[in-house]
């Protein structure tokens, strides 16, 4: 989209606003004629307008505003498919929470042309003082920091970067990437703070790819001793440990390879019980566990024999 379009709405928009029309015609003064990108070019005249509140206002900020980009191949009539915005838009809302650290609440405004672009904001309840329209409106900064925390890991995903420092935040970014994946959809982030600031990312195959990539795991193998009271025994070869009498206890589900094995062994529930096992966890690149099992080795040196039962116990025939 080119400048001069964007400038003709804008006029348009304040023809009847003769203050405001001037501050625009001033500001588009400025920026000239030469093609900008359209979030530059709200961006700058959202500072300007924050400028010129603040010289009657010292104190006072904007509406934050979230844009939502998508960009794919069914995307240039610029509407929002239903099934795009179940598998999207609840995850994006999460994954900034997340970013957050606190749980934040999003609202759909609106939805444009230019591929298709969801307008959203930080909900804000009755006490903030803030409505729709409002200069002075409080900053949501929940909502900013987790934009800003989003934006930074998006770049380092694009970018394909060392992302540990945003771990936390993985399993919800790999939820967002999933659905973009199926629906072959790229994003593009946008943020518009209270104090005139964007903030702007973009989340595309590229980046994707590195999210998959970063999830393939490796085992790592340790040979450990497990020593407990069972708790509970399972057909399927699964004996339940728990390492102390404290309801917060760990306990430890110890699988045998071979299930007979452990019907031979006959343990019953309350015994006392040393394993030598092998404990395996699959990590991803970062070293996050995306999995973890206990195989059953064999007994631990000073674990006390269990009564071990004659093998015609099990097929009717002495051994």
């Amino acid at each position: 989209m080119t400048g001069d379009s964007w400038r003709e709405r804008r006029r348009e928009l304040l023809r009847d606003d003769p203050g405001e029309a001037e501050r625009a015609a001033n500001l588009l003064g400025r920026l000239g004629t030469e093609e900008r990108d359209e979030e530059e070019i709200e961006s700058e005249h959202r500072a300007s307008r924050l400028a010129a509140a603040r010289e009657y206002a010292p104190d006072a900020r904007l509406d934050e505003e979230l844009q939502l980009r998508l960009t794919g191949p069914d995307t240039d009539g610029g509407a929002l498919r239903f099934q795009w915005g179940d598998a999207l838009l609840q995850p994006v809302e999460h994954l900034v929470s997340v970013a957050a650290g606190t749980p934040v609440q999003l609202e759909l405004t609106g939805i444009s042309t230019g591929s298709t672009i969801v307008h959203a904001r930080p909900v804000t309840t009755p006490a903030d003082g803030s409505g729709a329209d409002a200069v002075d409106a409080p900053a949501t900064s929940a909502a900013s920091t987790g934009l800003g925390a989003l934006t930074t890991m998006l770049d380092a995903l694009e970018s394909e970067r060392d992302i540990r420092e945003w771990a936390r935040l993985f399993d919800a970014v790999e939820t967002v990437s999933r659905a973009l994946s199926r629906y072959e959809l790229d994003l593009g982030v946008t943020w518009y703070d209270a104090d005139g600031r964007m903030r702007r990312a973009r989340f595309t195959e590229r980046g994707r790819g590195y999210v998959k990539r970063l999830r393939e795991t490796k085992d790592r193998d340790q040979e450990i001793i497990i020593s407990g009271r069972i708790t509970e025994l399972r057909e399927s070869g699964v004996v339940k440990v728990k390492t102390g009498t404290a309801k917060n206890a760990p306990a430890y589900e110890v699988r045998f390879v071979e299930p007979e094995e452990l019907l031979r062994m006959r343990p019953g529930l309350g015994d006392n019980v040393h394993f030598r096992v092998r404990f395996r966890q699959q990590l991803d690149s970062m070293g996050i566990a995306r999995s973890t099992e206990y195989m059953y080795l064999g007994p631990a040196a000073e674990q006390t024999s269990l009564p071990l039962e004659p093998q015609e116990r099990f097929d009717g025939e002495p051994a």
